[in-house]
């Protein structure tokens, strides 16, 4: 499950999918699948913005198409967590967790965003940690200089 989260889109799909989608969009007419298509290439994206941009169209498909719910909600899971935004991740899985509690690939995926959390908040808290030892360690030698005076 770890790949699916380091997986990126290969750039001739991107780019095949983003031609349906502008094709569609400039008509007007714009199918939920072109859309999902799309939005699935651009959460794989290795580019932030790319990802944000599919996720807001999943965010949109969610909202008015019931049929692929599920699909978007494992998709809006993968985006978020890509960003790091880990929590907003997590709102997904429990949510398609709802529909399929036994769902095997979405409660791996559930662990992976919590292993990523994890890690992630260790590793702010040892970068906090260190800020503050090194604005310590200026402030002694800035008393220990201002003594010496």
């Amino acid at each position: 499950m770890a790949d699916i989260l380091s997986e990126t889109v290969l750039p001739e799909d991107l780019k095949k999918f983003e031609k349906i989608y502008h094709q569609q969009l400039y008509k007007n007419d714009v199918t939920p699948k072109a859309q999902f298509e799309y939005a699935w290439c651009l959460v794989r994206s290795k580019y932030p913005a790319d990802i944000q941009k599919g996720i807001v169209l999943l965010e949109e498909l969610y909202k008015t198409h019931e049929e692929g719910q599920r699909d978007y909600l494992y998709y809006l899971a993968i985006g978020n967590a890509r960003l790091k935004a880990y929590t907003t991740a997590l709102k997904y899985v429990r949510s398609f967790l709802i529909l399929e509690p036994g769902n095997q690939q979405v409660l791996s995926l559930e662990q992976n965003i919590k292993k990523k959390l994890e890690k992630e908040g260790i590793v702010g808290i040892l970068t906090a940690g260190g800020v503050v030892l090194a604005v310590g360690a200026i402030v002694g030698v800035g008393m220990a200089i201002a003594k010496a005076k």
